[in-house]
């Protein structure tokens, strides 16, 4: 597969398409985008992060960026950073739920927000012309080291009015940690600690890049989480990916949550607290506007991207936000998705309420997602025709087209998108059943073909 580059950065297999060349050039677009001042660089575990940093750091310095290294931490510890060192943008070495041979830049800007299109274009632009501000030796940038940054993430997120740890303390909590051997393996244990859990069962918690399973925390690859709940009669299980900004969680009986529980279970607890909109993704599930009205709200939708849901999010005043893949993004703290503050609000809101974690997963309403996906070679279309014959076939039903073509049904929806690395059709669809779920698929693919 050819390198990755899109407006957050680039990604790819290291040593083949993702090369030491390629990462100093893309680097170094960046810096001189930023026109010098100083960028927080973090990474996840990967093996090959250290090499990656050290271009990274080094490149930056030398297009005239001060460079503050924050080691192995989460994404949102790197966000977190740029706000504390008020830094000019951040970069986060990672490829999160990629295999391990993978590695990436994701790049933020000075609001510790991911590059929107504008911003990430102009560094492609720059990336491509090859006109880089490289510095003279008097005039580099200083490479320095913030160590205390975790704690510092750790503190904020216990300053936040609607979290108390005395609370949460005295439910003598049990919590099963799965950090895939990734950037949450030092940073969720702490977490937990400081927010007084004292039993903390850990699995794959060494931060050494080498994934015990699938990193991306879906059903079918956490069985040994699911099982370690049940074995030591957990309260909670907790599952990060790699980079920890994805949160999925296991109730008491060893049973998953859903990755789209994640996000309306910050949204219940917070919209209890604080009066305001919330907004995720087109293809999140309708959970999220069931938890929403039952507060007198409104979820707002905005094209699928972390960077969209943060825009829709300012433009709403959401007072919560996240994506159905397991993200949490509180504004209150900083506006990109964030597995420990997910775990705060899961393990207060618990503690308020005194359910067990299943008991309150039976609050929420069941929904059943279906993805699936049609070549367009089988369809003789390009992606452009399939999506305008799909709007025209449903437009009595006024279908959204802000990102591909969405259309709400009375039951469930679906939602077709067009990749931008493949020649497919993506087809998200849910209902009340699999079934269903299922079958609102299958009447979109039969019209297709």
């Amino acid at each position: 597969m050819a390198l990755m580059i899109s407006v957050s950065g680039i990604r790819g297999i290291f040593g083949t398409d993702l090369t030491p060349q390629n990462l100093s050039k893309f680097t170094a677009a960046y810096g001189t985008w930023l026109n010098g001042g100083t960028v927080v660089v973090g990474r996840d575990s990967r093996v090959t992060g250290q090499l990656c940093e050290d271009i990274v750091a080094a490149t930056l310095a030398s297009v005239g960026c001060d460079v503050v290294k924050v080691g192995i931490v989460p994404t949102p510890t790197v966000a977190m950073g740029v706000l504390k060192h008020k830094a000019a943008g951040g970069i986060i070495i990672s490829a999160s739920h990629n295999p391990a041979e993978w590695n990436a830049l994701k790049l933020l800007n000075e609001k510790s927000e991911f590059l929107d299109a504008s911003q990430g274009n102009e560094v492609i632009q720059i990336s491509e012309s090859g006109n880089f501000a490289y510095h003279p030796y008097d005039k580099i940038g200083k490479i320095t080291e913030d160590p205390e940054i975790l704690d510092h993430h750790i503190r904020k997120i216990l300053e936040l009015p609607y979290i108390d740890k005395d609370k949460i303390a005295a439910k003598n909590f049990s919590v099963a940690v799965d950090a895939v051997n990734g950037a949450g393996s030092k940073a969720i244990p702490r977490m937990l600690d400081a927010l007084g859990v004292k039993t903390v069962h850990k699995i794959h918690c060494t931060p050494n890049g080498i994934f015990p399973h699938n990193p991306e925390p879906l059903p079918e690859h956490l069985a040994e989480i699911c099982e370690l709940v049940k074995e030591k009669e957990a309260d909670l299980g907790v599952v990060t990916d790699p980079d920890g900004d994805r949160l999925a969680l296991v109730d008491n009986t060893g049973k998953l949550f859903g990755e789209e529980y994640t996000q309306a279970t910050a949204f219940d607890f917070i919209l209890s607290k604080k009066t305001g909109a919330c907004a995720t993704n087109l293809s999140s599930s309708r959970v999220s506007d069931d938890v929403a009205r039952e507060h007198g709200q409104t979820c707002y939708r905005s094209a699928v991207g972390e960077i969209n849901v943060v825009k829709m999010m300012q433009e709403q005043n959401a007072v919560i936000g996240g994506e159905g893949n397991g993200g949490v993004i509180a504004p209150d703290l900083h506006y990109g998705r964030d597995a420990l503050v997910g775990i705060a609000m899961v393990l207060q809101l618990l503690a308020e309420n005194g359910l067990r974690s299943s008991e309150y997963r039976t609050t929420l309403p069941d929904y059943y997602m279906s993805k699936n996906k049609i070549q367009l070679d089988e369809l003789g279309k390009d992606a452009d025709e399939v999506l305008e014959m799909v709007e025209d076939h449903f437009s009595s039903l006024e279908p959204n087209t802000i990102d591909g073509v969405k259309i709400d049904f009375a039951e469930g929806w679906v939602h077709l998108r067009k990749s931008n690395t493949e020649p497919i059709i993506r087809i998200y669809s849910e209902g009340r059943t699999p079934e269903a779920a299922e079958a609102f698929a299958d009447k979109i693919i039969d019209l297709l073909k």
